[in-house]
């Protein structure tokens, strides 16, 4: 993979006047007191919620777990998704909340041939003055895609206590040192990972970082696995890989959430 994983506001506004539109979803995360009817979208675009049809209940997997493979494969259905269409996800946030968790299960999970990220997201959108409409689209036509779906792109904490390897913590620097923790009980990091938060994937612009700088900053080492607070953010680790065109990371979907639920795992603070 490499920076077509990524697609920029001027070419979807071009593909969206052209005659195969994508297929456009939009992955914000509602925040504080915002409402629906708050928002304006993307014209053409559906809702794809991360705590409806990207996660599970929270529980013993974290709080963001998989959803199983059979209700992930209904909503894609109900959305229409087929191989055939491309399909491009976004949020407000250059894709750290929650529109790379959605690329990822779509394309990396899934199987998807032809999933894209917005470059920079809804601001992106708008600073090439990009039209804005105040409700999503229902759905069309529901698909009957089943996708075959790869859980080798995975790796549970079993397994990751069995084999090792190298993690990659998507998440702010101070939660992975410890000094603070807002969303989980206990602060801290996995033994042995190296810290690269997912703020640093992006310009200030919010659009990505070239693919050649994302080469030499991301991190190296056998067997790469990504994981942040709750499995979100660490697919935007793992879509900068691909934006980089290297070898992607596994994701351990449960990530610190999962880990802290048994007080035997090991846990470290600090830089190291």
């Amino acid at each position: 993979m490499n920076a077509s994983v990524l697609v920029t506001p001027e070419a979807l506004r071009d593909s969206l006047a052209g005659e195969r539109p994508p297929l456009v979803l939009d992955c914000r995360v509602f925040r504080g007191d915002e409402k629906p009817g708050d928002r304006r979208y993307l014209p053409q675009s559906l809702s794809l919620d991360l705590e409806r049809d990207l996660s599970a209940d929270p529980g013993e997997g974290g709080r963001h777990p998989l959803p199983s493979q059979s209700d992930f494969t209904a909503t894609l259905q109900a959305l229409g998704v087929t191989p055939e269409r491309p399909v491009v996800v976004y949020d407000d946030s250059g894709g750290q909340l929650a529109a790379a968790r959605a690329w990822w299960m779509i394309a990396c999970w899934a199987g998807h041939p032809d999933a894209h990220l917005l470059d920079g997201g809804l601001a992106g959108w708008q600073m090439i003055g990009g039209e804005l409409v105040k409700v999503p689209v229902e759905p069309a036509n529901q698909s009957r895609w089943t996708p075959s779906f790869n859980d080798d792109v995975l790796v549970s904490v079993e397994v990751l206590l069995e084999q090792g390897g190298q993690l990659v913590d998507a998440r702010a620097a101070t939660r992975f040192r410890g000094d603070e923790e807002p969303l989980d009980s206990i602060a801290g990091h996995i033994p042995g990972a190296m810290c690269r938060p997912c703020t640093q994937n992006l310009e200030t612009s919010g659009r990505f970082k070239s693919p050649g700088q994302l080469a030499d900053e991301l991190p190296k080492g056998e067997a790469l696995t990504a994981y942040c607070g709750s499995g979100v953010t660490a697919c935007h680790n793992i879509l900068s890989y691909a934006v980089a065109g290297l070898p992607l990371p596994r994701l351990y979907a449960g990530s610190w959430s999962e880990w802290i639920r048994d007080p035997a795992r090991p846990i470290a603070t600090g830089d190291a």
